[in-house]
């Protein structure tokens, strides 16, 4: 039986109109099973190109749209909070401001969570802004036995690519804050606490990635925000003492090595693929 479900989609100042405007479509407007809901949460003001985009898009849509805008930005993980409480079902899609959802992702994604699961990820090809301009491809892990091994050392989930249900998400205590890790820091307790979780190897969503990308994932911020987590996933017992240790070391190398290293060691050992010959042609996805 199908049931209907919400899209979550935040947007703060810092998001490009255009691409904006490209998420939302495809998200909706482009999907064969369209979300029968969308949440819309805009954290913080936002400049009058962003501003227009998103009054265009809302009201293009085909499907409700609750459009709420938190006075102050508060951060990803008190915005996704905020837009799970407005949410009328509770199948929930994510997706992000800038990425472009493939027009097959709910119609297979969405009959996996009415089969029983509570999560659901897919995988991703990474593009530059040319949409064409394939630069890689994210192969997640699959089965909940290799997920929840694979778990205890990195995220076995893309964020922007999940479909969860909302009660899962809330008996595992919703999103928290936690530097720059709010997302693995959900699934890790979502599986902790008995989530039936699975993965789509097929890349559903378009990732944006953009020169700076390699970059971001290394540094002091980033070094804190891994250390916060490991620790609360030791506190929960979610890693044992050996896990913890072997997390701490490898990940705060990772984190502090050159960039061109970091680029090379994360296509290896954490995107699970290369560019991949059955990406789309340039405009395909849209």
């Amino acid at each position: 039986m199908t049931e209907p479900f919400s899209l979550l989609l935040p947007v703060y100042r810092g998001d490009d109109p255009r691409h904006f405007s490209k998420a939302f479509a495809s998200s909706v407007l482009e999907q064969s099973r369209r979300p029968d809901q969308v949440v819309l949460v805009q954290d913080g003001p936002v400049g009058d190109e962003l501003a227009a985009a998103i009054r265009a898009s809302a009201e293009a849509s085909p499907v409700a749209v609750v459009h709420h805008v938190i006075s102050e930005n508060v951060g990803l993980a008190q915005a996704l909070t905020v837009g799970l409480s407005l949410s009328d079902h509770d199948i929930v899609a994510r997706m992000d401001a800038d990425d472009i959802s493939l027009p097959e992702r709910f119609a297979l994604q969405l009959p996996r969570i009415e089969s029983g699961l509570d999560l659901v990820g897919t995988g991703m090809f990474e593009f530059l802004d040319d949409v064409g301009s394939i630069v890689g491809r994210r192969v997640p892990r699959t089965g909940q036995a290799e997920i929840e091994r694979y778990s205890r050392f990195h995220d076995p989930f893309s964020h922007p690519t999940v479909v969860y249900r909302r009660s899962a998400v809330e008996r595992a205590g919703g999103y928290r804050p936690l530097g720059l890790m709010e997302d693995y820091w959900l699934f890790a307790r979502m599986i902790h606490t008995g989530a039936r979780v699975d993965n789509l190897p097929e890349p559903l969503v378009m990732y944006r990635v953009g020169a700076g990308a390699y970059a971001r994932r290394g540094g002091r911020e980033q070094w804190r925000s891994e250390l916060a987590l490991q620790r609360e996933l030791r506190r929960l017992g979610f890693t044992s003492p050996a896990q913890y240790a072997r997390n701490v070391g490898v990940r705060g190398v990772y984190r502090f090595v050159p960039e061109p290293i970091r680029k090379v060691a994360y296509r290896r050992f954490i995107a699970g693929g290369a560019p991949d010959r059955g990406a789309p042609e340039r405009g395909a996805a849209g």
